[in-house]
């Protein structure tokens, strides 16, 4: 299976975290935006995998970004 999700990153205090909107509960951190990023895919793969080994529907992508542009007073 091959999918593109989208995730969340977040700067923390010293570190990066992130999510995954799609898919509740998946989380991961990293010292880098690169280290966090590569950390979530290794922890989507995961819980992927044991959703199909158990026998549970995977939650397809549905989130997407989008950036705007605010003109703060």
């Amino acid at each position: 299976m091959s999918a593109d999700y989208m995730i969340v990153l977040e700067r923390a205090e010293g570190n990066f975290s992130a999510y995954c909107p799609d898919l509740p509960g998946v989380a991961a951190t990293g010292d880098t935006e690169d280290e966090c990023a590569e950390s979530m895919r290794e922890a989507i793969a995961f819980h992927i995998e044991g959703l199909i080994r158990h026998g549970y529907p995977v939650p397809p992508p549905g989130n997407s970004t989008r950036t705007v542009h605010v003109d703060a007073a």
